[in-house]
């Protein structure tokens, strides 16, 4: 009998990714539902090589065009997340992805969970900002959780059934983005296109800027904290240019554990969607040579100011981290679409996050979704009606 998949996102880097893996084993598959926002070629050539009958484009122009394109076809087509209920029905889920970008991850994220036996969430903002949400429906509703980050799902391998108090550190590795080498002195005329030009990986353009600042790992210490339940003091930020060991567990019983492979999303989300099965994937060689030449090196503040916020972080969860995703976002936005420069958008996010008005949220924990989208297009407005 085939698994049930659904797949929100899946014409991004990582949908297409689970894609290409599905495709190489279609008589297991059965995909219900595919969600895109723009993208609808992309999401045409999968709909016909799966024959999927039901899809989401949220973006209204897209949407009124697939509408067209597909109007002699019995497949049905919605233009929002409203509809989940009505579309898996009475079908239990096997396997779903949401690797929707941003905050827009969150409600069908939510919505989903109550219908799929395995949720593999490969979206940063619906964690940070939402755990508490997701994770007393994960409870209720006896959903396994994956984290599909190679680092969160390095260190979800490496301790296995081990509980937060069996180890004392637990580090993740960031390649150090294009900037890495470049003299201090020089980054004041970072240009958009350099810092679009990632060493290792090939990402969308939001999440390559917050690796060329370090933000993404600001955010992965945020969902590693949340996600294994540690206190900050057990999380550290290691510089690793190769981008091979994704990360690393040194336990109380003396042990230490590094996860090393291939720089490519494909192995952990070939992994979340075999979980616990005997499944081989062809991957290359052992790397010796960079196994003899780590280079693990701490992180510069004066390179990384961003790495700062990691200090004012509270240990509940709250509504601080909403207030941080959202303003890191507004001017991410900004700086492609060339209206600041690459500083400013650590410059600006250290003071906007130090000011009173936000301060005050790191108090108040997440208690629905209308209340954190209701924040952060707060915040969003509050940046881009700052002066720079």
């Amino acid at each position: 009998m085939k698994k049930k998949v659904v797949i929100f996102g899946s014409t991004g880097s990582i949908g297409k990714t689970l894609i290409d893996v599905l495709k190489k084993d279609k008589k297991s598959f059965d995909i219900l539902l595919l969600s895109a926002n723009k993208n609808i070629n992309r999401l045409l050539k999968q709909v016909k090589i799966f024959k999927v009958k039901n899809i989401i484009v949220t973006n209204q122009n897209k949407f009124k065009k697939i509408k067209l394109i597909l109007r002699n076809k019995k497949i049905n087509i919605y233009n929002n997340f409203e509809s989940i209920n009505k579309i898996v029905q009475n079908k239990k889920i096997d396997y779903t992805m949401s690797s929707i970008s941003g905050l827009e991850g969150l409600k069908p994220t939510l919505e989903i969970i109550p219908y799929t036996k395995k949720i593999a969430i490969a979206n940063k903002e619906t964690i940070i900002c939402a755990w508490p949400l997701i994770q007393k429906k994960l409870i209720k509703h006896k959903t396994i959780f994956i984290p599909v980050d190679s680092e969160h799902f390095s260190i979800y391998s490496l301790i296995n059934s081990s509980k937060s108090k069996d180890f004392e550190k637990v580090f993740i590795t960031a390649s150090g983005g294009p900037f890495k080498n470049l003299p201090l002195n020089k980054f004041s005329s970072i240009k958009l296109n350099s810092a679009l030009k990632h060493p290792n990986w090939k990402m969308g353009k939001k999440i390559t800027i917050d690796s060329s600042t370090l933000m993404n790992k600001v955010f992965e210490i945020i969902e590693a904290k949340k996600i294994f339940n540690l206190d900050y003091k057990k999380l550290e930020i290691l510089i690793h240019p190769k981008s091979y060991v994704h990360a690393m567990v040194k336990f109380k019983n003396g042990l230490t554990k590094i996860l090393i492979h291939d720089t490519n999303m494909i192995i952990p989300i070939f992994n979340s969607l075999y979980l616990n099965h005997e499944k081989k994937i062809l991957t290359k060689n052992i790397d010796f040579s960079i196994l003899n030449n780590l280079n693990f090196e701490k992180v510069d503040e004066k390179r990384f100011p961003v790495i700062k916020i990691l200090d004012i972080l509270p240990n509940n969860h709250s509504l601080f981290e909403t207030v941080i995703v959202s303003a890191n976002d507004a001017l991410v936005k900004m700086f492609l679409n060339k209206k600041i420069k690459f500083l400013d958008i650590s410059k600006i996010l250290l003071k906007v996050i130090k000011n009173k008005e936000f301060i005050q949220y790191k108090r108040l924990k997440p208690k629905n979704i209308g209340e954190i989208i209701k924040l952060s297009k707060y915040v969003s407005l509050k940046i881009q009606s700052l002066s720079v």
